[in-house]
């Protein structure tokens, strides 16, 4: 019997089974690293970002109790992250901020009593869902990317507004027209849709009012947009043309 090749044999045997529990270690072990990114990624995307000078312990509402009522902290805000709006800044949304600048700045009696005489009695209706399974989006998150882009006469330039900066006043005549906010900065974004080109510009509104206001003494922009128009920090595209009027009429933009 040949023993070299019988104990070459065993040799063999014993390495392939020592590399095989390794072999299976490591696909355990990349299983396991990409369940682990995942749930990061998951994490991540429902986590909403804030500004660095926000203190996660503190109460978020406190900043924009601070942005209200103290005018040197709005201008140190305004000066250091023009780009933002405290309520973005701090993780919360714009109907935060209304709900909060209202309670700071209630509204006069006969306002609040011409939006109780205005209240209709709820309607009970028994609707019942089509559909049982789970969706990813609730219908209150969904927007149509569709509302908020809007189109030129020629159809070769596409817009969308994003809000940077709205007025502290309080809206005239809320029982009437509802709730409502006066947009004082925005940025444009302009895309040519033949040679993709992309052009964005951030427009202060209110000094272009006030510019238009003095040099022809007429002006037509609306500053005044309803809460239901803005979504996600953009102007749907039924309020684009009357809130860029006065900066066509001064050629600031052409679209």
């Amino acid at each position: 019997m040949d023993f070299k090749r019988y104990f070459g044999k065993i040799k063999n045997k014993n390495e392939k089974s020592k590399q095989r529990p390794e072999t299976v270690d490591k696909t355990q072990d990349n299983i396991t690293q990409e369940q682990e990114s995942e749930i990061t990624k998951q994490v991540d995307v429902n986590v909403k970002k804030t500004l660095n000078f926000v203190d996660d312990k503190k109460d978020p509402h406190e900043y924009i109790r601070r942005y209200l009522m103290e005018s040197k902290y709005k201008d140190w805000f305004n000066r250091n992250y023009p780009n933002h709006t405290i309520y973005d800044a701090v993780g919360l949304s714009m109907s935060d901020y209304l709900s909060m600048k209202r309670e700071l700045f209630p509204e006069s009696e006969t306002i609040n009593k011409e939006e109780s005489d205005r209240k209709e009695k709820p309607v009970v209706a028994n609707f019942k869902p089509t559909t049982t399974h789970e969706t990813k989006t609730s219908f209150d998150d969904f927007i149509d990317e569709r509302i908020l882009v809007s189109h030129n006469a020629f159809g070769d330039k596409e817009m969308k507004i994003k809000i940077l900066e709205v007025s502290d006043e309080i809206a005239p005549l809320a029982g009437k027209f509802g709730d409502r906010v006066k947009i004082n900065k925005i940025i444009v974004t302009i895309k040519h849709l033949q040679t993709q080109e992309i052009e964005e510009g951030e427009f202060d509104i209110e000094a272009i009012e006030y510019e238009l206001t003095e040099k022809r003494h007429y002006t037509s922009t609306n500053r005044w947009v309803p809460i239901g128009d803005i979504k996600n920090g953009y102007l749907a595209n039924t309020r684009h043309t009357s809130l860029i009027s006065d900066a066509a009429a001064l050629d600031y933009l052409t679209f």
